[in-house]
């Protein structure tokens, strides 16, 4: 069963809070991150991409970019816009995004679940994504990445957190400039923490890694590094009951033909998928169909019988393109290492596609059917990893509103 814990989140006053929030450092790179923050002397992203206060041509990976970090963490505190909370305590997180809303428990989950399986996983992770969180969080002495982890759900915990939202006045309740409101409720009573720590440790047998595989596979290593630290057995988490989430598409751009003219491309894959021409831009509305965008058409590709396999991985969307059209005809053979191939969040939408086809960066494009929140469950029961950026989910966690002090 789960182990999680209480913890005195490093925090921003409430007036700072909106400012403070920002998205996630890996959704953004150092150029989008320093327009995001650009006049907001109180962006978390002054921390969490703390390049942006440096020379523009700087290695993102020196020594003097962690180090920036550590300084504007401790600026942060000393001015204070941010303070730790003087108790353990959980934290009640809802986010709403176009009238959808999700809430989840943010709390310090157990590194030992993790190594144990238990926190289970569906990605591999890159050796120098995890070198620089590493790094950071040495460097900070905080853990300032929320893992994003979801469970089954379970009645007891949904009426509670319900219950206390309902009686209780948030401590933070704003909108960002992406329409996404955020509100954070304090769980501080001492009986209602050893009540919600109980449900996990009878109630939920497992957690899934839904975002922050880098995130969590650093705490993890770091925990052994400063072994004299007894909070870096835990690392920082928000825990989302299934039902509540909502998973988008995870769209593919491709750079060539793979030196075919594009009659040889459509005579290969007509093959092993059915293909119509569509009128305006197409999103699959179920799956193993794919929307394929190239040379200012769209077009919808239907998966041929025989093409996939009923296995948790075989019978996922990504997994009959790569297998039936991307590595036999565009000769994509690992997604992750092929520099030929990108990704695009569905949250940028047809028009984040038909943008990257229309610059002539980008050859074709594929639209993809969502993985669904079952599925992502089941390949993490069975032991098995999804192909690369097979999720999206969206609205992202802010960084900043919480931080775990592990030094």
């Amino acid at each position: 069963m789960i182990s999680i814990s209480p913890f005195k989140a490093l925090r921003p006053e409430a007036q700072y809070a909106r400012q403070v929030a920002s998205k996630p450092y890996d959704v953004l790179s150092s150029k989008e991150a320093k327009i995001e923050a650009e006049g907001n002397p109180f962006s978390f992203l002054h921390i969490t991409k703390s390049e942006i206060d440096l020379p523009a041509n700087i290695d993102i990976h020196s020594a003097a970019v962690y180090s920036k970090a550590k300084e504007n963490l401790d600026a942060f505190i000393s001015r204070p816009v941010l303070f730790r909370e003087s108790k353990p305590c959980y934290y009640i997180y809802q986010l709403i995004m176009n009238n959808k809303s999700q809430t989840g428990l943010v709390c310090c989950s157990s590194v030992d679940d993790y190594e144990n399986g238990l926190i289970k996983k569906h990605e591999f992770t890159r050796p120098e994504k995890e070198d620089d969180r590493i790094a950071h969080i040495k460097a900070t002495g905080a853990q300032t990445g929320n893992v994003f982890l979801a469970f089954r759900d379970v009645d007891e915990l949904n009426e509670i957190i319900e219950k206390w939202k309902t009686e209780k006045s948030p401590v933070y309740n704003f909108t960002s400039d992406d329409a996404v409101q955020h509100t954070v409720w304090v769980i501080s009573d001492e009986n209602m923490i050893a009540r919600i720590t109980e449900i996990f440790k009878t109630k939920v047998p497992c957690t899934y890694i839904a975002d922050g595989h880098h995130r969590a596979a650093s705490a993890a290593k770091v925990r052994y590094q400063l072994a004299d630290s007894t909070e870096a057995a835990y690392f920082l988490t928000t825990l989302f009951p299934a039902a509540q989430l909502h998973i988008m598409d995870y769209n593919r751009v491709i750079k060539d033909l793979n030196d075919l003219s594009q009659e040889e491309f459509f005579d290969r894959i007509n093959k092993t998928f059915s293909v119509e021409k569509e009128k305006e831009a197409y999103a699959p509305t179920e799956p193993h169909n794919f929307g394929m965008y190239l040379d200012g058409k769209w077009y919808k590709l239907t998966a041929l019988d025989g093409t996939f396999s009923t296995d948790p991985i075989g019978i996922l969307d990504i997994t009959i393109l790569q297998n039936n059209l991307l590595e036999p005809v565009l000769g994509i053979k690992d997604q992750r290492t092929d520099k030929r191939i990108d990704f695009v969040g569905g949250i940028r939408g047809l028009k984040g596609l038909e943008e990257r086809v229309n610059s002539k960066e980008m050859k074709v494009a594929f639209s993809l059917y969502p993985v669904s929140i079952q599925q992502l469950f089941d390949i993490a029961d069975s032991g098995n990893v999804m192909p690369p950026k097979s999720t999206w989910f969206e609205p992202k966690l802010r960084d900043g509103l919480f931080t775990h002090l592990i030094a």
